[in-house]
């Protein structure tokens, strides 16, 4: 009977733990309410291996085997491609580990908005939910 209790309790558990991280990928949060790493970060071109937009840049941080970054590249390039003066920049997250580290990635699909110079004004892990990146698009 006991064993069919801990069961029971490990299953709630998980599927708590399963919908709060669902309900909290691809919320952007401003750089004001994440990590202290991105409240200092301004990236350069040289930093990120391409040009940064005018306007912004969606910079996404992915791995090879990663399904949801395929998802979330869809829908930066999407935004990218329909918003003027917005680059989509993608790094592959093995390759760039010193960067990784930097900014406190902890997962991939992470993404980060920079704005025209450069500094971290939002971040979203998991696949960035659209009208949360215009709105911070819209602010910048």
């Amino acid at each position: 009977m006991t064993g069919v209790a801990v069961v029971l309790a490990v299953l709630a558990l998980a599927t708590l733990f399963g919908v709060w991280r669902q309900r909290r990928d691809g919320i952007v949060r401003s750089a004001q309410d994440s990590e202290p790493a991105d409240r200092a970060a301004v990236l350069s071109s040289g930093d990120l291996g391409a040009e940064l937009g005018s306007r912004a840049t969606l910079v996404q941080f992915s791995t090879a085997f990663c399904q949801p970054c395929r998802a979330a590249r869809g829908t930066l390039s999407h935004i990218a491609g329909t918003e003027s003066g917005v680059a989509h920049i993608e790094i592959d997250a093995e390759r760039n580990l010193e960067l990784v580290r930097v900014l406190g990635i902890a997962r991939t699909p992470t993404t980060l908005i920079l704005d025209g110079e450069g500094s971290v004004v939002g971040r979203a892990t998991g696949v960035p939910r659209i009208g949360e990146v215009r709105a911070v698009l819209n602010a910048v």
